[in-house]
């Protein structure tokens, strides 16, 4: 039963993209199902990049499902592609697999150690585990399946007789002056999109084989080295007899392209002809895509030739890292979705793609950033369970904790990220000590079992242990600094006896809140609860300082995580012997 739509009368984006694709694909194909796609290149590690162009037509089309359409939202896998070179940073791969580059990625072998056949295989594996964690729902297309058993031989005739044709709307764009190079792209980069300047393989800079023979769009693999360094010679329309010679070890073969499965279509064609072959309404594509003679834009008109219509949709924008610079697939060393949910829930995540609309760029932090995103997501999530979220929050919301199949699985009590990571911290995974610190944030209501924090806790211990250097880890003194405590003045040495005194009274972790800031209010003669309009400016460096020294006595540093979940984690005793008493 279809989870019933709410209004599309929002600012919500993805509800007005749907709207567009389902109108669409009346006019298209009606009755059928609606159909998006995305086309994902495993030529290294799938980067948070590329899961954009996956998100995007995946929201879409839950969107779609929720208002009762049949929809597939088709994954393409570009595993037919070239191996273009060796990336940097992947485990288990090292300077001999260059002798592979040319090859299609399923005939490259996995990195060593790898549980899977080929290098396409192995990163594929982690994008779709990922996918599934995600709620994506999708169709697997793998192209190496596609074309080796030939399920594109029509099409392929079809481009090889239409050439000409082809080749006239390639030449509109050759012969133009080219563009300036950018500073900087402002999309993520792979193998299908760095191609797609150019055609495929190692002819880049032609869109497929050109010389005395003519154009030809289609690159067949060489039978003797099985890589695409090929240039067609000849080829009989009638008889669809093909020469080939390769540029790499100069074998020459002949063979009726009929029956031949050993080779594809050149990039600019390739993508127009699986659009009119699937019937695809809908899918995004990078902004550089835009510009002309990129391969959304002449496939436009390619797709033609095929009897087909470019999909509609958007340019999507980049996303970024904090502190990293652009993501490039074929590079190595990126982010991956797996990277991603090894520290954060995959409802956060959800909501980090579905609140920007597509053309806008944002970041994912790995670093400090990722505690206040968590209190972003934490604070709407309270919001709309009071029923004040705005309707375009309410809608991103609720796409990131479900999908038309239902409600992604979540944790049953969701602590603040930053407490959690605090105490992972802290108590250096030990679960007995984590589990007694979080039982005391909320006496009036203690967790009983680690498992209702989970799997949020897991996570910012993931963070901690991944992402936090080594230097700015909490590590609690065993012993008091005795020398510290002895040079303190009698204003410092009273403000130590408040808190201790107070201790008892306030342990929880709102009670010690109140308590570590109320400590310089009452030593300058005002209440604890005294607001801050009713204090004087000098209050809020009294409570810098006082809090300064609480960190030397506690963790030997300036700062350190809150002062409240540090107590609680020092433990009530420890606390009193680390500061003096």
């Amino acid at each position: 039963m279809p989870i019933v739509a709410q209004s599309t009368e929002t600012t919500d984006w993805v509800s007005r993209f749907a709207d567009e694709v389902i109108e669409e694909s009346e006019r298209r194909a009606p009755g059928k199902p609606v159909v998006v796609a995305s086309g994902l290149s495993p030529s290294g590690p799938i980067h948070l990049g590329n899961l954009r162009e996956v998100m995007t037509p995946h929201l879409v089309a839950d969107e779609i499902r929720r208002r009762g359409h049949e929809v597939r939202h088709l994954i393409s896998w570009d595993d037919y592609d070239r191996y273009r070179k060796v990336p940097n940073g992947v485990e288990g791969v090292d300077a001999g697999w260059a002798e592979h580059i040319g090859k299609p990625l399923t005939s490259v072998p996995a990195p060593k150690g790898s549980a899977y056949p080929n290098w396409a295989e192995h990163f594929k594996a982690a994008m779709v585990a990922s996918l599934a964690e995600l709620g994506v729902e999708f169709d697997g297309i793998s192209q190496t399946a596609q074309y080796t058993s030939g399920v594109y031989r029509e099409q392929i005739l079809h481009a090889m007789k239409h050439r000409g044709d082809i080749d006239a709307i390639l030449e509109q764009y050759r012969t133009k002056k080219a563009p300036p190079k950018k500073q900087q792209s402002q999309k993520p980069v792979d193998d299908a999109e760095l191609e797609a300047e150019a055609g495929s393989g190692a002819a880049e800079e032609d869109d497929g084989s050109s010389g005395s023979a003519g154009y030809f769009p289609y690159k067949p693999f060489c039978g003797s080295c099985g890589k695409d360094l090929t240039t067609v010679t000849a080829y009989d329309d009638d008889t669809t007899e093909l020469t080939y010679v390769c540029t790499e070890d100069g074998f020459t073969e002949t063979v009726l392209l009929s029956e031949f499965n050993r080779g594809k279509l050149v990039w600019k064609v390739d993508w127009p002809m699986r659009w009119a072959y699937e019937g695809v309404i809908f899918e995004p594509s990078g902004v550089d895509h835009s510009s002309p003679g990129s391969s959304f834009q002449v496939g436009g008109q390619i797709v033609g030739i095929f009897g087909g219509e470019r999909p509609i949709g958007p340019m999507y924008a980049f996303v970024g890292i904090s502190g990293m610079a652009k993501m490039s697939s074929s590079k190595g060393g990126v982010p991956t979705p797996a990277d991603a949910l090894q520290i954060m829930e995959p409802q956060l995540l959800r909501w980090l793609y579905a609140r920007r609309r597509p053309n806008q760029s944002f970041k994912i932090a790995f670093d400090q950033e990722i505690q206040r995103l968590y209190d972003e997501w934490d604070k709407l999530d309270g919001k709309v369970a009071e029923g004040a979220a705005l309707p375009a929050d309410l809608a991103a919301h609720s796409r990131a904790v479900r999908t038309a199949a239902g409600e992604l699985p979540r944790t049953p009590r969701p602590m603040p990220y930053r407490t959690l990571a605090s105490v992972a911290d802290i108590t250096a995974g030990a679960e007995d000590q984590t589990l007694r610190i979080l039982s005391e944030l909320d006496p009036a209501d203690p967790l009983s079992t680690l498992d209702e924090v989970r799997p949020r806790l897991d996570k910012a211990e993931a963070w901690i242990n991944t992402h936090v250097p080594a230097d700015q880890r909490t590590i609690v003194r065993d012993e008091p600094d005795t020398e510290l405590l002895k040079s303190l003045d009698e204003p410092s040495q009273q403000s130590l006896r408040l808190l201790r005194d107070g201790l008892a009274d306030h342990w929880s972790l709102d009670g010690l809140s109140h308590l570590v800031y109320g400590v310089p209010k009452v030593q300058a003669g005002f209440s604890a609860d005294a607001t801050a309009k009713e204090l004087p400016p000098e209050i809020k460096t009294a409570q810098r300082t006082f809090f300064a020294l609480l960190y030397h006595l506690l963790v030997s540093r300036d700062t350190g995580p809150r002062l409240p979940t540090l107590l609680l984690a020092v433990g009530q005793e420890r606390v009193r012997r680390l500061l003096g008493e």
